[in-house]
């Protein structure tokens, strides 16, 4: 069975709430202060058996001081009853609310003339031209203008195809998204505890499902499921769907959250998003124009930095802007919304997200930011275009997740189309754009080259050093997979500590070699009580500390020397000389094979002064190991 849900929309006392009780047989007003004063003040619903089709109705408030409250029952809408009184016309609201459902991106409805019994055939058919010229050019065009009432009957049925048929034309609702209720009310039952109901935009609910409750992030369970008022184990979306919450008061849940598969959605305060400026906005949109949003059931207050140069959008205009929110809401890639004035509240703009985790822009960048979201209102390139957004940072697939709502199998999919089509590489789970990804890579193949003409006679460019100051701001899988790939290319040789292209080589001639051998010599010559850097450099004719460096460095690599500790180097030959003298004394020392500091001095010929770094340094080794204030000379 298909189900959809409609809304009402109109002015104040048009018979929108008497229309879905003569349709339905149920009063959608529910609250006493409603029926007092004859008025629908908040969400109203009802429901409608079609055969093949099940009509679920929100009846929304005319009065413009409860737009707030039909906004929150707006959003979960598939189609809409625009409903205008045969006896007065088209009204203020009528318009306000037929502008929020073309700014939500509402698609089909019908038009309904109510109370025809109250007015003259004449003045019927003004009305009904009225409204064909309020609705000219927009979703409504074409849709049926259906003449009825609710007190005689007449055009009920005629209604009753019409809602039919636009049930029937409506695609279904996308099976892509994981589940997303937004909270349009909140009540509970005695013995069950909180109940929550809304429209399930997206996704599958079933009894028993873990979710959680953003923004305040906190785990639920669907202790039951109802659609329509009737116990169920599964809502689908497009169902009007109540929640029995367990894990939660109900002072602790507001009109406006939103219940969502765990951990698969994020809050966020700043948007990028289109907006599209009514033609009868009092005045035009500029930065820092301090508004409310509506999206769904929430309405949170912000401010608006528009993203083009002149810092304004002009009625009956649109434009790429920022929206920087006052408290979190959860958004998605393509969520529409309803932009109203601070004071006095009214309806001026509405759009749609194109960006949900936005960040602040500078103002030099602002022509390539439109480009950007450009590309990200085509909802055929949105994963790239998310992808290229973030730049050399990289994408998550969580983020991804969080950004577009999809559910595992879509995102697996429109990753490995992505990554097929060599737009987009994954790094091990990370997102990186192509071009993004080739441009690092060639900026760390630049760095390799550039340190070797500054330090010829360096092993080669340290990793930590090239990630620090080309990919300090990139996810670690990024930079793996850039050197990778290098490597694979054979334009890099990259071992534990170091990175080095092939031409690369540490052989020397000349000068340089002298220099080397010489440096060795001194420190052969020193034994076992080497000289300081600067001591040694100067033995071996070396004039600067920075080439003495180099130098050494080349003596450490070849393994000619050793460091002992910080800047104490020794000879290699030498230490292997005093390690066989040291495990001599073990096998003339035997079982105990201990040696004291002492004992040590004694073997080695050194002071205190160089007897502890050596025995450190053999304990590092594993030629001795600590026994208290003694060493045992390991075999």
């Amino acid at each position: 069975m298909r189900s959809i849900i409609i809304g009402t929309a109109g002015h104040i006392d048009h018979g929108k709430s008497a229309l879905v009780r003569a349709l339905t047989g149920r009063d959608p007003d529910r609250l006493p202060e409603e029926k007092r004063r004859g008025i629908t003040i908040d969400l109203g619903f009802a429901e409608l058996d079609l055969g093949d089709v099940h009509v679920g109705f929100v009846d929304v408030p005319g009065h413009e001081r409860f737009v707030k409250n039909m906004l929150a029952g707006a959003h979960g809408m598939d189609a809409v009853a625009l409903v205008i009184a045969a006896d007065e016309g088209v009204m203020p609201q009528t318009r306000e609310h037929f502008d929020i459902c073309r700014l939500l991106g509402i698609k089909s409805g019908v038009v309904v003339l109510t109370k025809c019994d109250l007015a003259e055939p004449e003045l019927v058919q003004l009305v009904r031209d009225d409204a064909r010229e309020l609705v000219l050019g927009s979703f409504l065009e074409n849709a049926p203008v259906i003449t009825a009432s609710a007190k005689t009957g007449a055009g009920l049925d005629e209604l009753r195809t019409a809602f039919r048929q636009v049930a029937l034309s409506l695609p279904l609702r996308s099976d892509e998204l994981v589940p997303r209720l937004p909270i349009d009310r909140i009540f509970t039952m005695k013995g069950f505890g909180p109940v929550v109901t809304g429209t399930l935009i997206s996704g599958e609910l079933r009894e028993g499902d873990e979710l959680e409750l953003l923004p305040v992030s906190k785990r639920v369970r669907a202790r039951g499921v109802q659609v329509h008022g009737k116990q169920v184990s599964l809502a689908v979306a497009g169902n009007r769907t109540a929640v029995n919450l367990g894990g939660i008061d109900a002072t602790s849940v507001e009109r406006g959250m939103v219940l969502a598969a765990v951990g698969r959605l994020r809050t966020t305060q700043i948007l990028d998003v289109r907006l599209d400026v009514l033609p009868d906005a009092p005045r035009p949109i500029r930065t820092r124009t301090r508004v409310r949003l509506h999206m769904h059931a929430t309405e949170v207050l912000g401010r608006v930095r528009v993203l083009q140069e002149s810092g304004t959008i002009e009625p009956n205009s649109f434009g790429f802007v920022q929206l920087r929110l006052e408290s979190p809401i959860t958004a998605l890639a393509g969520d529409r919304f309803i932009i109203r004035s601070y004071s006095p509240a009214q309806t001026v703009a509405g759009g749609m997200v194109l960006e949900p985790f936005a960040t602040k822009h500078r103002g030099k960048d602002l022509r390539s930011v439109r480009t950007q979201l450009e590309r990200l209102e085509e909802s055929s390139h949105r994963l790239s275009a998310f992808v290229e957004s973030v730049g050399v940072v990289g994408l998550l697939m969580s983020d991804l997740a969080a950004r577009t709502g999809w559910n595992d199998q879509v995102l697996s999919r429109a990753i490995d189309e992505a990554t097929n089509s060599a737009q987009v590489i994954n790094c091990g789970g990370v997102l990186v754009a192509r071009e993004t990804f080739e441009r690092l890579a060639q900026l760390t193949l630049e760095e390799i080259k550039q340190h070797h003409a500054d330090e010829p006679l360096a092993r080669g460019l340290a990793r930590e050093t090239l990630r620090e100051r080309k990919f300090g701001r990139s996810h670690p899988e990024i930079f793996r997979a850039v050197l990778a790939e290098l490597e694979r290319r054979r334009l890099v040789i990259a071992d534990k500590e170091f990175l080095r292209t092939p031409e690369h080589t540490l052989e020397i001639a000349g000068e340089d070699a002298a220099l080397r051998d010489s440096l060795a010599r001194v420190y052969v010559s020193a034994g076992l009580e080497p000289p300081t850097l600067a001591e040694a450099f100067a033995r071996a004719g070396i004039k600067q500390a920075a080439h003495g460096r180099r130098i050494l460095q080349l003596l450490i690599d070849g393994k000619t020397l050793i460091r002992i500790h910080q800047d104490l180097f020794m000879s290699a030959v030498v230490l292997e000389s005093l390690k066989a003298r040291l495990r001599h004394y073990g096998e003339t020392h035997e079982p105990d094979r201990l040696i004291d500091v002492g004992a040590f001095k004694d073997l080695a010929g050194v002071s205190r002064k160089y007897a502890i770094p050596l025995l450190e340094y053999f304990d590092r080794e594993r030629v001795t190991r600590r026994a208290g204030d003694k060493r045992l000379i390991l075999k």
